[in-house]
């Protein structure tokens, strides 16, 4: 006769069921962890708002975490109480946000890309290559399989990470063949990246 659940048991249910990824899953628990020893180890339920914006709080001060991670936490720990324990917290209002940096990214010429490339080959060019033609994020990237790319068509089939949806990612014009494993070859797109800009939501 098995026992009660335990709360990260429970929690780790709840994301299966809604599919979500392995990485959301290993992050949302381990911020449910350190929010749990942060506060002594007691149970949430007899934990609420304040405590959520005490520990927020202490990750933007004392820790100086960026701001994504503060967020992820914040998503954790409104998923452990809205979906796992079924509470609903009122609004965060009390928290000191972490502060966004206000560099600047690098974005690459066309003859940097060129020269990255240049000083890759087998899998890795492949990796490179198929990032750059395509935008695909490099999750995406790694768990693409050879029947996920269609060449006649140009585009490649996106495995989810989150939830059950699928999409696809345009490949880029030409064509190169490469080897990307022991016997298997792949007909690939040429990373050539167009020179305009286009919107996602097109």
């Amino acid at each position: 006769m098995t026992g009660k659940p335990t709360l990260l048991e429970r929690v780790r249910d709840v994301i299966r069921v809604r599919h979500y990824s392995i990485r959301t899953e290993q992050a949302y628990l381990d911020w449910i962890r350190r929010f749990v020893r942060f506060h002594g180890r007691r149970h949430p339920r007899d934990m609420g708002k304040a405590e959520v914006e005490a520990f927020l709080s202490h990750l933007a001060v004392n820790r100086n975490v960026a701001a994504s991670t503060q967020n992820q936490a914040l998503s954790a720990l409104l998923f452990l109480y809205r979906d796992v324990l079924e509470i609903e917290l009122p609004w965060l209002e009390n928290v000191s946000r972490a502060k966004k940096p206000t560099r600047l990214p690098v974005v690459l010429t066309r003859e940097d890309v060129d020269q990255v490339l240049a000083r890759l080959d087998g899998i890795r060019w492949l990796k490179a290559g198929l990032l750059y033609g395509s935008g695909l994020r490099l999750m995406e990237c790694l768990r693409l399989r050879v029947q996920d790319v269609d060449c006649e068509k140009r585009h490649a089939r996106k495995r989810p990470g989150h939830g059950i949806r699928r999409s696809l990612s345009a490949l880029c014009a030409g064509k190169k063949v490469s080897q990307c494993g022991a016997g298997v070859w792949l007909a690939v797109s040429l990373p050539v990246a167009q020179t305009g800009w286009r919107s996602s939501k097109q």
